[in-house]
């Protein structure tokens, strides 16, 4: 029995363009009418296409399973399944790093609750970093340009980061900070990142903890972190160090947006 191109469509589930993009690769030969230019396929046309379908279940591209049936040895085919379990497992270590991300994730967002407002002393995380805004100006040259792009390849294990300096955190007008992507080191070691300047390094040293809450645009300022100034005065702390923080999470609010910062304030 014969079948024309739009009933082997429907009956493999594939798309016409695939059907003749076989068709022009050689790999089926559908009869054509010499009067209208239709295609009919036979049960030998069809087998050959499941095996398409079938090698196309491997996630092989169409140009990979048109070179398939033009390869002269099993042992070629076998090597090509072998580079693409390499593939497999370069997916499932991404994949899992993933679910490992979104696990800490989980557990950031979880200490918007328990923080907010609130301080306690901690050791922050060894990290990496590089700024590319200051207050509200971004820096535009080709060498940050060329490390954002990279960055961003980066996320979702990146956070929005902030710095505040010590003198503009305990001046009386202090809106001067500084913004950029945070990596933690723990994330920089398993994606191999490479630290050189322009990115810095900054130890796990201690500091006074806590999350704070920004409502609205442009209204970010140092003064959301006096009330950890004040904690470490009121305990005897000597703070010796700039401010920082990276962004947990960010809502909705009254038809405002809120975001929800952890920061860190170095003392001793």
């Amino acid at each position: 029995m014969l079948y024309k191109i739009g009933e082997i469509a429907e009956i493999l589930g594939v798309t016409r363009d695939t059907l003749r993009y076989y068709e022009k690769r050689g790999l089926v030969k559908p009869i054509k009418d010499a009067e209208n230019d239709y295609r009919y396929y036979d049960f030998w046309d069809v087998n050959f296409l499941l095996d398409c379908i079938w090698y196309r279940a491997f996630d092989f591209s169409l140009e990979q399973v048109a070179d398939i049936f033009k390869m002269e040895s099993h042992r070629d085919i076998s090597d090509l399944f072998r580079e693409k379990e390499d593939e497999y497992r370069a997916v499932i270590r991404r994949n899992e790093l993933l679910l490992e991300r979104s696990e800490h994730q989980r557990a950031e967002i979880a200490r918007i609750e328990r923080l907010l407002g609130k301080c306690v002393i901690a050791m922050c995380p060894a990290h990496i970093l590089y700024f590319n805004r200051y207050t509200e100006d971004f820096a535009n040259s080709p060498q940050l340009n060329r490390l954002s792009r990279e960055w961003l390849g980066l996320m979702p294990f990146t956070h929005r980061y902030f710095e505040i300096s010590m003198d503009d955190l305990l001046g009386e007008a202090g809106r001067d900070y500084r913004w950029g992507l945070e990596l933690s080191s723990y994330y920089a070691e398993k994606l191999r990142v490479k630290i050189e300047p322009p990115i810095e390094y900054r130890p796990s040293v201690q500091c006074v903890r806590s999350v704070f809450k920004n409502i609205g645009k442009g209204n970010f300022s140092p003064r959301h972190m006096h009330y950890m100034v004040d904690y470490a005065k009121d305990n005897g702390l000597r703070i010796c160090g700039d401010a920082s923080g990276i962004l947990l999470a960010g809502v909705m609010e009254n038809g405002d947006f809120a975001g929800y910062f952890e920061a860190w304030l170095p003392v001793e």
